[in-house]
């Protein structure tokens, strides 16, 4: 199978390319372990840090508003007019802890899903040529299917793997970080109006996780070295995904790009627009031009395509899977 681009795509990608290779570990070969290399490790920094924040916005979120908090307490030092700006704040979160508390912490997940999903992509990019380029490189895959191994054990292994990787990079910190913003919470408001966007955020985050999961055992099946494995998900991921963020890309090159596909799941699913919009047009006391500017923030974060992207990213697993089995026998 002969890949071909064009000259634009050749000049984007070889930077991009010389960039990666230059920031891969270099025993990419030779470490057994994955989460021994140094890069994982960054990553893994840098997950984990992301989650500790989380917990933090939500703790100084929860001390912030509740009655007797640092809020209060900073507007009583400042004068009467501070302090009933206070009050009208902590009785907004008192009438309305669904619009404050549910969208307070929408928001939240929303930026830590843009965190997560790009650490992931990262670590995709080590794991596409360990998957199962390098064990066709070596002709290693001989070796395990001529054993009492059947090509299902091989592939839950590699899934294993994947998974592994991306509930260490998302799913924990997402999850540390509202466990700890929770229990340290004034009162119970704040684990219960928490609770469904939490959900969302773990619906987007499994949808992905099979998304990924397919499309990077699929890229690794096709080819048979680094050299050819790496540029393919490089071109998916990043200069697809940027050709079809274009204003004028045209809708079947928009669902060609699974990183495309992914943000506008995220929209479908968080549902930012809606808490957006409802802060806009149920809480009093409220700016006319904030509420509006709020009006417009959850136009521009609505998803447009969302039933094409989930159908897209369908499409992306069957072919990854179809290309994944078709290879996955001994040659």
């Amino acid at each position: 199978m002969t890949i071909r681009t064009v000259p634009l795509s050749c000049e984007i990608a070889r930077p991009i390319f010389s960039l990666m290779i230059a920031f891969l570990p270099t025993d990419l070969a030779t470490e057994p372990q994955l989460f021994q290399l140094r890069f994982f490790k960054i990553l893994l920094a840098l997950a984990w840090a992301s989650g500790v924040a989380l917990a933090l916005i939500g703790f100084l979120f929860g001390q912030t508003v509740a009655t007797g908090g640092w809020l209060e307490t900073a507007a009583a030092s400042i004068g009467p007019r501070a302090q009933a700006m206070a009050q009208v704040v902590g009785g907004l979160i008192t009438l309305y802890p669904d619009v404050c508390i549910g969208g307070w912490y929408t928001l939240v997940f929303w930026a830590h899903s843009h965190v997560g999903l790009w650490l992931s992509l990262f670590a995709l990019t080590v794991m596409v040529p360990r998957l199962i380029t390098r064990d066709r490189a070596t002709n290693a895959l001989t070796v395990y299917l001529s054993r009492p191994l059947t090509s299902a054990d091989y592939l839950l292994g590699k899934l294993g793997m994947i998974v592994g990787v991306l509930v260490a990079l998302w799913t924990g910190p997402l999850l540390l970080g509202w466990f700890l913003s929770v229990v340290f919470a004034p009162d119970t408001d704040f684990i219960i109006y928490s609770f469904e966007p939490l959900l969302r955020a773990l619906t987007f985050h499994g949808i992905a996780l099979v998304a990924l999961s397919a499309i990077a055992l699929g890229v690794s099946a096709i080819g048979r070295t680094v050299r050819n494995t790496i540029p393919i998900w490089i071109g998916l991921w990043l200069i697809l995904g940027f050709v079809a963020e274009t204003p004028k890309a045209p809708e079947w090159l928009q669902r060609a790009s699974f990183t495309r596909n992914l943000t506008e799941t995220r929209q479908g699913l968080l549902r930012l627009d809606a808490a957006l919009i409802t802060a806009s047009q149920s809480l009093p006391l409220i700016d006319a031009r904030f509420a509006e500017n709020l009006s417009r923030a959850g136009d521009k974060a609505r998803a447009s395509d969302f039933d094409g992207a989930l159908m897209s990213l369908g499409v992306f697993v069957l072919i990854s899977s179809f290309v994944f089995t078709r290879r996955l026998r001994p040659e």
